[in-house]
């Protein structure tokens, strides 16, 4: 299975431009010696003894460091004069290329469908037993299946509330209900209020929020009922509270609550020492997408890095990095949501929400700098 695999910043990015190194100094050479399954499809090594190219996770007798050299891509080591290794044929398609691509296409079948496949269906479509798909998909999204039909279901059903003029009628319909009573059943779930409420911009909704200020400036707090929805950063209190009232325009807002103060010392707790870490509940509500990005950024160690590319891969999406870029952007919950120890494949600390300085200040922190 393809995971995420965490490492320092330049774990996995090539040396730098200059003098040869030595394989042994390249961090792909661990890669090979830990037999990295997560690695599979981002480079492949050659065996100049063997005449023989491999995946970094092969099996085969672990070749000598002198007699190793790094490629991108199979075909630059094809080029090179190497054949495939016929153990872990590294010109084919990985099991969890293979796996990936399957659940790729469940998600289309699930998207696509008026009412979510079941699990039978969705197995026996990839070739898999149900126990066995459930696991695979779970692994590679994040998300269940019926997690992510929930997930997809919201997301059209908060574009289409979104849309001007829409009504709640009109949005059940064409976001796939075939009943009202079904799309009632499930709104809050969906939404975290009533659909009436969330197409008024989060009327009735109340929402306590608290601005302190910590080393990095000020932070903004704010919690719904489910749990925390915003950490924010900045450094004018006033523009992070209207940014609030921005995204919940119609939502009950309360401030100087004492009872708050308690998270919100957490919170500037967790900005202060996050290696600590935080059990925080939170009120994450994204796309399917995002969400399975985000769970991911929540598994890297406090003081290691990895790149945009490393998420996507870890998460079966490959190609997906700018998407991967992009819910990073859209991670409103600063801190507790690690978005800052994701960086550029070359180690370069770039495109944070809350500021590059802030995100270069975190990682030291937690390095123990």
């Amino acid at each position: 299975m393809s995971r995420l695999t965490v490492s320092p910043a330049h774990a996995l990015a090539p040396p730098s431009l200059g003098a040869a190194q030595p394989v042994e100094a390249d961090p792909r050479w661990q890669a090979i010696l830990a037999r990295d399954a997560g690695q599979d499809g981002r480079f492949v090594y050659s065996v100049k003894t063997t005449g023989v190219y491999c995946r970094p996770s092969c099996p085969s007798r672990q070749a000598k460091p002198q007699n190793v050299a790094f490629h991108d891509s199979a075909a630059l080591a094809e080029q090179a004069g190497f054949r495939p290794c016929k153990r872990c044929k590294p010109d084919q398609q990985s099991v969890a290329q293979r796996q990936a691509q399957l659940v790729a296409q469940a998600c289309r079948a699930i998207e696509a469908a008026e009412d979510a496949p079941s699990l039978d269906a969705l197995a026996a479509e990839a070739g898999f037993s149900p126990h066995h798909f459930h696991r695979v998909f779970k692994a590679i999204t994040g998300l269940t299946p019926k997690a992510y039909a929930v997930a997809h279901r919201a997301r059209r059903v908060r574009e289409e509330l979104a849309r001007p003029g829409a009504t709640v009628t009109t949005a059940l319909y064409d976001a796939g209900f075939n009943a009202s009573s079904r799309f009632y059943e499930a709104a809050e779930g969906l939404l975290g209020m009533r659909p009436g409420e969330y197409r008024a911009g989060g009327a009735n909704t109340d929402i306590r929020f608290a601005v302190a200020q910590c080393s990095l400036g000020a932070v903004l707090v704010a919690c719904s009922g489910r749990g925390i929805c915003a950490i924010a950063l900045g450094d004018d209190p006033d523009a992070l509270v209207r940014d609030l009232q921005d995204r919940f325009p119609r939502a009950r807002l309360t401030g100087d609550d004492p009872a708050f103060d308690a998270l919100v010392a957490r919170v500037v707790g967790l900005v202060e020492a996050p290696r600590l870490g935080a059990d925080l509940p939170l009120d994450v509500r994204g796309t399917a997408f995002q969400q399975r990005v985000w769970q991911a950024l929540r598994a890297i160690p406090a003081g290691q890095t990895v790149s945009y590319a490393q998420v996507a891969a870890g998460i079966g999406a490959p190609k997906a990095v700018r998407a991967v870029a992009q819910a990073c952007a859209s991670n409103a919950i600063a801190i507790a949501i690690p978005c800052h120890r994701v960086v550029r494949t070359d180690g370069a600390i770039s495109g944070y929400r809350w500021g590059v300085d802030r995100k270069r200040t975190l990682l030291a922190r937690e390095r123990g700098e």
